[in-house]
């Protein structure tokens, strides 16, 4: 197991012993709204897509995870008792160790497991106040492109495998919309379209 972000020996004895590393194939869903948390994910290798979605399926994406990181968002259920409140999928292949939830607060006799419990809270933070002001602030087109940088840096690729409807769920708008806006964002050659893919180009 890699996980090298600790130093702290007492804190890696802990993790070698309770923690249980799995291997993620890309495109699983690994948490859905509703789900218990018995588990609290850090990504050693790949990257997982974080998505807000409601009880009619329609959904928002939020951010990704990224090797050394874990989710905010489980971490406050968690805390809080409460189910799932996000979508987890798996970007790319993916490897990350479960840390049961009943040892969180225990663990946090370590200064290094308190001061990354909340270096990932504001870090989060800052991201989903990023996707807010998306929302609430700027036109479709700053949000799809957005999505399309953050989606390409999650999969290290500048051509994504990707549907316009398959956007529109997760951006949670029309389909004929972003297919308007991917028209216009590569007349102005920030994308090059393709069958069922999107060139993200450098701008």
């Amino acid at each position: 197991m890699t996980l090298s972000i600790f130093t702290d020996k007492g804190l890696i004895a802990e993790i070698e012993k309770h923690g249980r590393q799995k291997t993620i194939a890309k495109d699983t869903v690994i948490t859905k709204p509703g789900d218990e948390i018995l588990f609290i994910p850090i990504v050693l290798k790949g990257s997982i897509r974080i998505i807000r979605q409601d009880n009619d399926g329609q959904e928002v994406f939020l951010y990704h995870l990224y090797p050394g990181q874990t989710c905010a968002m489980s971490l406050t259920c968690c805390q809080a008792g409460k189910k799932s409140m996000i979508k987890a999928v798996a970007e790319t292949d993916t490897e990350l160790v479960q840390i049961p939830v009943n040892l969180m607060e225990e663990w946090y006799q370590y200064p290094q497991w308190r001061d990354y419990i909340s270096n990932n809270y504001q870090n989060r933070f800052a991201e989903l106040i990023q996707v807010i002001d998306l929302i609430a602030f700027s036109h479709m087109d700053k949000q799809l492109l957005h999505y399309l940088r953050e989606r390409s840096k999650a999969l290290n690729t500048r051509i994504l495998d990707i549907t316009h409807q398959e956007i529109a769920d997760e951006l949670h708008a029309h389909r004929e919309a972003i297919s308007r806006l991917l028209r216009t964002m590569e007349q102005k050659k920030l994308v090059k379209l393709g069958r069922n893919q999107i060139e993200v180009l450098n701008s």
